[in-house]
């Protein structure tokens, strides 16, 4: 794994907060070794313009709440609610329509780059037994 410590914290509370609003395929890919401008791209979906707004903007709330803030240098597409790209500089976010995910297939042109592993904490949670399933119980 080439991604900086800073990167990986990054990309995983990125992902978090994707998952947290319902986002699907989430996959952070290392990039680190193929480009010189960032060491990860993350990418997720979500079926309709206004969830993909909401990730992003989950994901910007996120990021600023770490120790260290962080705060997108660049960020492209709200406007239109088809594909965010937020760039973190260690981090690439890509928040995209399905239909765009399915057609441009991001995690299929970078295919040869390792994926960094991701499981949503809830899944974690349910599958012990110490989320709100257990809870019903």
């Amino acid at each position: 794994m080439t991604v900086s410590e800073r990167a990986y914290e990054l990309a995983t509370a990125a992902a978090q907060a994707a998952a947290d609003k319902k986002a699907q395929d989430i996959v952070i890919i290392d990039v680190g070794d193929q480009l010189a401008i960032t060491d990860a791209f993350l990418l997720a979906a979500a079926p309709n313009e206004r969830q993909v707004l909401a990730i992003v903007d989950a994901i910007e709330e996120r990021l600023l709440e770490l120790p260290e803030k962080a705060k997108p240098v660049r960020r492209e597409g709200e406007r239109a609610g088809r594909w965010v790209l937020l760039d973190y500089v260690d981090v690439v976010v890509h928040v995209q329509h399905t239909e765009e995910r399915e057609f441009y297939a991001l995690d299929r042109l970078w295919k040869d780059c390792p994926t960094i592993p991701f499981v949503d904490r809830d899944l974690v949670d349910a599958e012990s037994g110490t989320g709100s399933a257990a809870a019903a119980e």
